[in-house]
């Protein structure tokens, strides 16, 4: 890997007349993020340009975005998706509930840092004046990064939090939230997934038959998240990929997200996930919902 060929090959790629749309997707997705961050870099001392600025003046539409959000460094770009779901019009509570049920206490943490620095205010505050009730507290509660991420299971503890939940919802008049909240989004996951199996048990269904029964719009859809990320985030963000372009329209904001964000993280198990879930591979689903440089691109994020 040289830096500066691939700055040169991506300058002679837009220089002139016309854009070499073809190269850029070449050069851009055969490297990593932190290589692509290499690039930025050189392309600005060797050629005195910056990298980010020709792409946006020659590319447009969905197709930038993609190759905007693969220049930008794992961390920031979280940041800016939030910033999008909380500033933009009106709220996107699926980009909101997505990023903060799904990233590591590491990962919340530098997210915090940055979005502090970048915008002067911090995630929490943002989240607080664009949300409210229950919901509020449950994302709040992610925004903290607080999750035990230990491997220890108390069983008597989890019996006991199955317990909890059942009467905070199933058994009772009116659902206690607080419960949910306070159990779903702090103890580790191999304790939770030993509560949904005691939980079950007391029940005789499911905790997400129980949440959709008990809570309704954005909290159901948070709390729900919260738990298909503690059973398996590729199958959660196969289906985040699957709602995104089944049925009429793409949710594009989704869709490039989810396959910018996660591509070096899980893409493999989430190709997996995708065709054990729906019986058609994600690359025949791209290819049949999108067109053009913009599916061209998907096409080498999803690979294979």
């Amino acid at each position: 890997f040289s830096a500066e060929q691939e700055a040169h090959a991506l300058r002679k790629a837009m220089k002139g007349f016309g854009t070499d749309e073809d190269a850029i997707i070449e050069i851009l997705t055969k490297l990593n993020v932190s290589q692509r961050q290499q690039v930025l870099i050189t392309y600005k001392s060797s050629i005195g340009r910056d990298l980010i600025d020709d792409l946006k003046s020659e590319l447009s539409g969905n197709f930038e975005r993609v190759i905007i959000g693969m220049m930008t460094p794992t961390t920031m770009y979280d940041v800016h998706e939030l910033r999008r779901a909380v500033k933009g019009a009106g709220t996107d509570e699926g980009c909101l509930i997505e990023i903060l049920a799904s990233r590591t206490n590491e990962e919340i943490r530098r997210i915090n840092e940055n979005y502090k620095l970048q915008y002067g205010c911090t995630l929490e505050e943002d989240i607080a004046s664009d949300t409210s009730s229950m919901f509020r507290r449950v994302l709040v509660s992610l925004a903290t990064g607080n999750r035990d991420e230990g491997t220890y299971v108390d069983d008597a503890l989890a019996q006991q939090d199955a317990q909890c939940l059942y009467e905070a919802g199933e058994k009772k008049w009116g659902t206690d939230e607080v419960q949910f909240l306070t159990i779903l989004c702090t103890r580790n996951r191999y304790h939770l997934m030993r509560v949904f199996d005691a939980y079950r048990g007391i029940a005789n269904k499911d905790i997400m038959d129980s949440i959709k029964s008990e809570m309704s719009g954005d909290l159901e859809d948070a709390l729900l998240a919260v738990v298909k990320c503690v059973r398996s985030k590729p199958a959660y963000f196969a289906e985040r990929l699957y709602k995104s372009m089944k049925g009429l329209g793409t949710d594009d904001n989704t869709l490039i997200r989810v396959m910018v964000s996660r591509s070096e993280i899980d893409m493999l198990e989430i190709r997996r996930e995708f065709l054990t879930m729906y019986g058609k591979s994600l690359y025949s689903f791209i290819k049949g919902d999108c067109s053009g440089d913009y599916r061209k691109v998907l096409l080498r994020l999803c690979g294979g």
